[in-house]
């Protein structure tokens, strides 16, 4: 969080939390009442105060009120920049501990930013890695991984440069439980 925030949260330390206003979406975009935010100025702050709390809702902290964020998918929306897995608030992921695939073949990453899934438009990225047994993939070995239950772990392995991660198969509504994130955050 940015000093001003922290000071505006001492100063003004019970301004009721804000719900339903503000999403992420897919893509990455933040989102005020439906309306894709464009300003770059704006962005930037959301970006540099979005944050969880105990509870698992993700949340843009904006001075003393706390606007909880609803969340098409992930916490996090992860690409390839210059060759480095990035979420859109801009940070470099440089420890993924695990990677799941769900019934769509969306990947999701758990990082430690958080959990974010790769935008679709990096699949082929993805696809590049993906190995069973030291060999590149098929379209009939990620048929095959689709097809298994939720929770299973699948052949393929996603190979990054400083770790090769085994991909779990996790049903998109499974996510949230299992990485501990809340979609649509209440009071």
């Amino acid at each position: 969080m940015e000093d001003w925030v922290l000071r505006a949260l001492k100063r003004w330390p019970n301004v009721p939390a804000l719900f339903g206003w503000l999403k992420l979406d897919r893509r990455g975009r933040w989102l005020i009442q439906g309306e894709i935010i464009s300003r770059p100025q704006i962005i930037d702050t959301i970006n540099r105060n979005y944050a969880a709390d105990e509870q698992g809702r993700w949340y843009f902290q904006n001075g003393p009120q706390r606007g909880y964020m609803e969340l098409e998918y992930a916490p996090l929306v992860l690409r390839v920049v210059q060759g480095i897995l990035t979420t859109h608030t801009e940070l470099s992921v440089a420890q993924p501990s695990a990677v799941f695939m769900d019934e769509t073949g969306a990947l999701l990453f758990q990082t430690e930013h958080g959990p974010g899934a790769l935008i679709d438009d990096e699949l082929e990225w993805a696809l590049a890695r993906m190995k069973i047994a030291n060999r590149s993939v098929n379209e009939m070995q990620i048929e095959q991984a689709l097809q298994l239950p939720s929770g299973e772990l699948t052949q393929i392995v996603l190979a990054l440069e400083a770790v090769a991660l085994p991909i779990r198969r996790m049903d998109a509504t499974d996510a949230p439980a299992h990485l501990g994130f809340v979609r649509v955050p209440r009071t």
